[in-house]
């Protein structure tokens, strides 16, 4: 998981060349104290194969290290903390538990993707320790450690890899970084809605069908007087046949919305918190992190200290922006296929249940056009 590195400013490695993979579920036996569930989850990567359990705290303090420690750099987002309201609701439990979940397993798979964060002792201690130890583990690590910008050797030479317009190149991208984040979120906003309309429209079409097969099972006889009972059974048995296909279709609809949670949402969402990472970095920057630590510097004497007062740096995009077109390179055509995909089943759908609906209505009228004839 370490990563070489000949300059801090500019890496061109693609997701596939930064390898790890990781993956975060709920631990399903672990937890439930009484009001709150408090919920655990398992983590295992591709690089170390160890199971381990982790709370929602080992995550805050992970996080909360990994700014401190590498406070100029890139760190992905956490997913937002729980919301009291509508606690002792059980379906927004699960569904406010499955969307920390993704956010966690989007934070991990930008953590070791990071050339930097990836091959720290930080993130090896979170993925191997034991659930007991890993909170002092993680701070006694950093403790050892310390800061990035006040302890790198790198920091003798930065003004090789800065440019002399540094703070004007940074304003530029911290605007153009801004602008994309805007027409990122519009578009996951919009996946999100279809994606919701197509489980929206499993739901529907799935009680459409059962409301026909509780119809077509009604085995209740008609009043003798109304003489339709022979008419009626037939009726009843195009519409049980008719409630499977609905059935069908449902199932069609909901892995549809599936495909556009999964291979869509979910990429777009990691391209957000890319970029919210950056935008954290600037706030970072802008209130006044750089001011402390060159205060630091002044109590400090050495080689170090002395060029680290007349220079400064920001982590530049470039890492960030070669990552966000590898995910959008897999993206692409996920979505070209995705949406071919929907337009050719639902058409091909359409046609299927007009033609079978236009077949079962002769077969329905056929009696009553029989006995008019006779």
């Amino acid at each position: 998981m370490h990563m070489d590195q000949q300059n801090p400013l500019v890496d061109g490695l693609s997701l596939k060349e930064l390898g790890d993979s990781v993956l975060v579920e709920i631990e399903p036996l672990r937890k439930r104290i009484h009001f709150l569930k408090h919920v655990e989850y398992r983590i295992i990567s591709k690089c170390f194969q160890i199971p381990v359990h982790r709370m929602f705290s080992d995550f805050e303090l992970f996080h909360s290290l990994l700014v401190q420690k590498f406070i100029y750099r890139m760190v992905p987002p956490l997913p937002p903390k729980r919301i009291l309201k509508g606690v002792l609701n059980s379906i927004s439990d699960r569904e406010f538990n499955d969307t920390r979940r993704r956010g966690l397993q989007r934070f991990m798979t930008l953590v070791i993707r990071h050339p930097v964060l990836a091959g720290d002792e930080l993130v090896s201690i979170f993925l191997q320790a034991s659930s007991a130890d890993v909170q002092h583990k993680l701070r006694e690590a950093v403790k050892k450690s310390g800061d990035e910008f006040l302890t790198s050797q790198m920091a003798l030479h930065g003004k090789v890899y800065l440019p002399e317009d540094i703070h004007s190149q940074a304003a530029t991208n911290r605007e153009v970084i801004a602008n994309i984040h805007n027409s990122f979120h519009k578009l996951r906003d919009v996946a999100e809605r279809m994606a919701q309309r197509s489980r929206e429209n499993s739901t529907d079409l799935l009680l459409f069908g059962k409301d026909l097969s509780e119809l077509g099972s009604d085995t209740s006889d008609l009043p003798a007087s109304a003489a339709l009972g022979k008419a009626w059974k037939t009726q009843r048995k195009s519409l049980v046949e008719m409630s499977g296909e609905f059935g069908l279709l449902a199932d069609k609809a909901a892995h549809q919305g599936t495909r556009e949670e999964d291979e869509v949402v979910e990429k777009l969402n990691l391209l957000l918190e890319q970029l919210q990472s950056y935008k954290e970095l600037c706030d970072r920057h802008d209130n006044g992190v750089l001011i402390e630590h060159l205060r630091a510097f002044e109590k400090r004497s050495g080689p170090i200290a002395t060029h680290l007062r007349r220079q400064s740096s920001v982590e530049q995009p470039n890492c960030l922006l070669t990552q966000m077109g590898d995910v959008w390179g897999d993206l692409h055509p996920k979505l070209k296929s995705l949406f071919d995909n929907a337009n050719e089943s639902s058409s091909r759908s359409s046609s299927e249940t007009h033609i079978s609906t236009k077949r079962k209505t002769r077969a329905i009228t056929a009696p009553h056009i029989t006995r008019k004839s006779q």
